[in-house]
């Protein structure tokens, strides 16, 4: 039986929800319940409101308070070749067919503060398409595609991020693609000359058009099963004839409505390649 005080919660929560949609534009309402309850709780304790209804009123009338909000909504984690043998796939296997086309379009959905993205440009100019390819780096938040415009991240976490690269296959030091100072690193500016950053919402935004990889991990499992279909059809649409699609280790198309339209390319990296048009 829920107790009466979390049937009020979950009516404040579904309340707030609604409020974002209306007065942002920004559609939580097809997350996954039991993790949008766990954000929010977390943003009323550490933002100091009493209730659910108090942060809604607050972020409703204050324009500020969103991107804090939106802080906690949009989990922003990620690290440079997270994952080194789904890149390691990347390389080994989608790349052969990447280089029989001329020019190429790849779209990082969810691309958070561009650690996917950066990774995947080093690997694209190691594989010599960096020249004939355009990255599309999207994401709902604004403060992490302004993170991911940067390119600068804490040096502490560059050790980490060589060991990944080393792993997935890396053709040269990742230390030849940044400049460190002052605790930090910048990537190199030109790993970003061909990339558009853009906001784009899976949940309320249309398609990219002839993408010939798609990369979008860790982003599915924050949604319902009807939003997880309706991103899954988005990339579907957004693919070329044979484009590929890669997924979260968490992730499965399995049970998705449009899972006829793809074909599992590297069982083990969960990399798709589109059977439809």
């Amino acid at each position: 039986m829920i107790e009466p005080s979390e049937k009020i919660e979950e009516i404040e929560i579904r309340l707030l929800l609604e409020a974002l949609y209306v007065r942002y534009h920004y559609d939580f309402r097809n997350y996954a319940m039991a993790s949008v309850k766990r954000r929010l709780r977390q943003a009323r304790e550490q933002m100091g409101f009493s209730t659910i209804s108090a942060l809604q009123e607050r972020v409703l009338h204050d324009e500020a308070m969103l991107p804090r909000l939106l802080g906690y909504l949009t989990v922003q984690v990620s690290e440079m070749f997270r994952d080194p043998g789904y890149f390691r796939a990347i390389r080994e296997k989608v790349v052969p067919h990447l280089k029989t086309y001329p020019s190429l379009k790849i779209w990082i959905a969810g691309c958070s503060g561009g650690e996917e993205l950066y990774s995947l440009a080093i690997l694209f100019r190691e594989e010599g398409l960096e020249d004939r390819t355009i990255f599309y780096a999207t994401d709902i938040n604004q403060d992490a595609l302004r993170i991911a415009e940067a390119g600068v991240y804490d040096l502490d976490r560059i050790q980490h991020f060589t060991e990944n690269h080393r792993m997935s296959g890396g053709k040269s030091s990742l230390s030849d693609y940044y400049t460190a100072d002052y605790g930090r690193v910048s990537f190199d500016k030109r790993l970003r000359e061909r990339v558009v950053f853009s906001d784009h919402s899976l949940v309320t935004d249309a398609v990219f058009g002839e993408m010939h990889l798609i990369s979008c991990r860790n982003v599915m499992i924050y949604f319902d099963r009807p939003l997880q279909d309706r991103a899954v059809g988005l990339f579907r649409d957004s693919l070329t004839r044979k484009g590929f699609l890669g997924i979260g280790a968490k992730e499965s198309l399995r049970f998705c409505s449009h899972a006829d339209s793809f074909k599992e390319f590297v069982r083990e990296e969960k990399i798709y390649q589109s059977t439809a048009k």
